[in-house]
């Protein structure tokens, strides 16, 4: 060996110029080997487990153990012919703690031993040393950043000095970091290979769907099409700013609605619909969406833009459209107020109201006993007004269990509570831009009337589960049975909503009060059901009539219908009548409970119910059932059975 290794700072310099991991291997071995006395030098490294198949598969390796691994070694034998280049031998893996160079590995600490080292206990091949007059070692652990990179280990056929075993430890510094520059520059270019097949393979993706895909870069310009918006287009789009771009491709009445740049510099997802011009030189309409790829840090990456054709759709829409409005034109010259039938003053009055009320967004409360048809005048208002063509959204409060209102009225998020596997939209939000009818509205809970409060005064609301709130423009019409100012001073309805829906009452005549009408409701609804069930009446029995006309009717309108359509379907002949044992009831007492519980306290509906279900003998619906004596909704008698535990089964004889 020279004294001080000098060479070895030429030799460091020489390893860190090599740019592969082979190649810095080779350079290390090969220049120490090149010195005075150096009789053999090697290089074992840790390969991370995906590189050894030995260590990846623990049983396979001594003591389930990390190994060394053998990647470089040069020498010199004074007598034998062995090629001791070679990287095979018993030598090649040597586990962690196992000999001088394992210990090397696993402690991070260099060895350095004398000219007893034939003699050592260190020495796994002691012949082998005496026959090549090896009488040194030294071994260097190769550490970067804190991490055992390997050991560098020397065979020397002279002592090896303090001062050569320092100049080894510095060589070994400089070794451990050429080894790791490699390293990272190998994984740097398998990354840009993988990238490279990746983006190859996407393309051939890309080009085999059949949509429009662009993908920009953050500044707009095209950065890669696919072969369908090629095909498409048929003109070079690569490189193209978009804005430019949209200007050529985009109808100019659909280009002027757009602001592309500003959706772009917001980095969020958009979508739009547009008309696009194509190589044929015409305009098909495309749903365009653009999606950002965000690094970490929120900062915009790629823009990838899709274009998925909706000509076929948007014309199946025109066409609706179209028919829609001519429908709707012959249906109101035919019928004013659709299934309104009958023309008795008090009727006439409340249609005046409704005209009256109809073109503005006033809140309207319609009030009346249950089966007088009050949606029939919340939809009637609905189409005179100026959302007709916006949603109809009619909402039963008392048919909805208490737990699911809110959910029902405002939507929830996914994961909002146990059961909610997507996100839903609510009531409020469906009915954006028209009209939502909230029947029963005496029968909501306490805590969603604060939430209704809040969505009459702000127009804004929060979808369970989520803190955003949404603003919404929806006209609210409301509609009960019950009588609201009692049930305000009982506690049981908030005085401030009860302002907010009263800002415009109808008043619903009920069927006793309307008797001129009867005969024509009669008549409407026994040609209606008569049709479906394919049987024609020539007239209705005289004794029918009056028996109609007489009749109190507590369920109204609703109570007459069921009748007519049980009636139909027992009838026989061209005549339709009625068998007035149907009808033959206390009709004041049936009055007189309809306005009880309507009024009463929750602590006495109980029992009306149940008397109601003792003289139904437990049915709730039809014209002798519970809830038409109750003058209720089958649906509104049934919560509050559920509400209260009341078990309805054993009232059934």
């Amino acid at each position: 060996m020279h004294a001080e290794f000098e060479a070895l700072q030429f030799l460091a310099l020489r390893v860190g110029e090599a740019r592969t991991s082979g190649e810095v291997f080779k350079r290390i071995v090969d220049g120490l080997a090149a010195e005075k006395d150096v009789a053999l030098a090697r290089l074992w490294l840790t390969l991370p487990g995906d590189r050894c198949d030995l260590c990846r598969m623990r049983e396979l390796c001594p003591d389930r153990a990390r190994c060394l691994h053998l990647v470089a070694s040069a020498g010199n034998p004074s007598e034998s012919k062995e090629d001791w280049s070679r990287l095979s031998g018993d030598f090649q893996r040597i586990p962690l703690n196992r000999q001088k160079v394992g210990e090397i590995g696993a402690r991070g600490e260099p060895i350095l031993i004398g000219s007893d080292l034939a003699l050592s206990h260190w020495s796994a091949r002691p012949d082998w040393a005496i026959k090549e007059s090896i009488v040194a070692f030294a071994g260097q652990p190769l550490v970067f950043r804190g991490e055992i990179l390997g050991v560098l280990a020397l065979f020397s056929r002279a002592e090896i000095t303090p001062v050569q075993f320092n100049w080894l430890r510095i060589f070994g510094d400089h070794a451990a970091i050429a080894i790791a520059n490699a390293r990272a520059i190998e994984v740097l270019k398998r990354a840009e290979e993988k990238l490279r097949q990746d983006e190859q393979e996407m393309r051939r993706i890309t080009d085999a769907i059949p949509i429009i895909i662009n993908v920009l870069r953050p500044d707009g310009t095209v950065l890669h099409v696919n072969q369908t918006a090629a095909d498409y287009f048929g003109h070079a789009l690569e490189g193209a700013e978009i804005e430019k771009l949209m200007a050529r491709i985009t109808h100019p009445e659909d280009l002027e609605k757009r602001d592309w740049p500003n959706a772009l510099a917001r980095g969020l997802p958009f979508e739009s619909e547009l008309r696009a011009l194509g190589k044929d030189g015409k305009y098909r309409w495309l749903l365009v969406r653009c999606n950002p790829l965000q690094d970490d840090h929120g900062r915009v990456l790629r823009w990838y833009a899709t274009g998925t054709d909706i000509e076929d759709r948007k014309q199946v829409e025109d066409r609706t459209r179209n028919e829609n409005l001519v429908l709707r034109e012959e249906l109101m010259r035919s019928s004013m107020f659709e299934e309104i039938v009958g023309s008795s003053e008090p009727l006439r009055t409340v249609l005046a109201q409704v005209d009256r009320v109809a073109p503005t967004d006033a809140t309207v409360l319609v009030l009346g006993e249950t089966g007088t048809g009050k949606e029939l005048i919340a939809r009637a208002i609905h189409k005179r007004s100026n959302r007709s063509i916006r949603p109809f959204i009619s909402v039963n409060c008392g048919a909805i269990p208490q737990a699911l209102i809110a959910s029902e009225l405002f939507g929830h998020e996914k994961g909002a509570f146990t059961g909610a596997m997507q996100r839903r939209i609510g009531r409020f939000e469906a009915a954006d831009g028209g009209t939502i009818f909230l029947d029963e509205i005496g029968e909501l809970p306490m805590e969603m009337q604060i939430a209704l409060l809040r969505v009459l005064q702000e127009r804004e609301f929060e979808r369970i589960g989520s803190a955003e709130s949404l603003k919404v423009d929806v006209r609210v019409l409301a509609a009960t049975n019950r009588d609201l100012k009692r049930a305000v001073s009982a506690g049981t309805f908030r005085q401030d909503l009860f302002y907010r829906l009263n800002v415009f009452p109808i008043e619903m005549p009920p069927l006793r009060e309307r008797v001129d009408d009867i005969s024509l409701l009669a008549g409407y609804m026994i040609d209606r059901f008569a049709k479906k069930a394919g049987k024609k009446f020539d007239h209705i029995a005289r004794g029918t009539i009056e028996l109609f006309q007489t009749y109190r009717w507590p369920g109204n309108i609703r109570e007459l219908q069921n009748v007519i359509e049980r009636a139909i379907v027992l009838c026989d002949g061209p005549v339709f009548a009625v068998d007035e044992t149907w009808l033959r009831r206390a009709p004041d007492l049936v009055s007189n409970s309809a306005v009880a519980l309507s009024v009463t306290p929750a602590d006495n509906e109980t029992e009306l119910i149940e008397n109601a279900l003792v003289q139904s003998r437990g049915r709730i619906s039809g014209p002798s059932g519970a809830a038409a004596k109750l003058g209720m909704a089958r649906q509104t008698l049934e919560s509050k059975i559920l509400r209260l535990g009341i078990n309805k089964h054993r009232f059934r004889l």
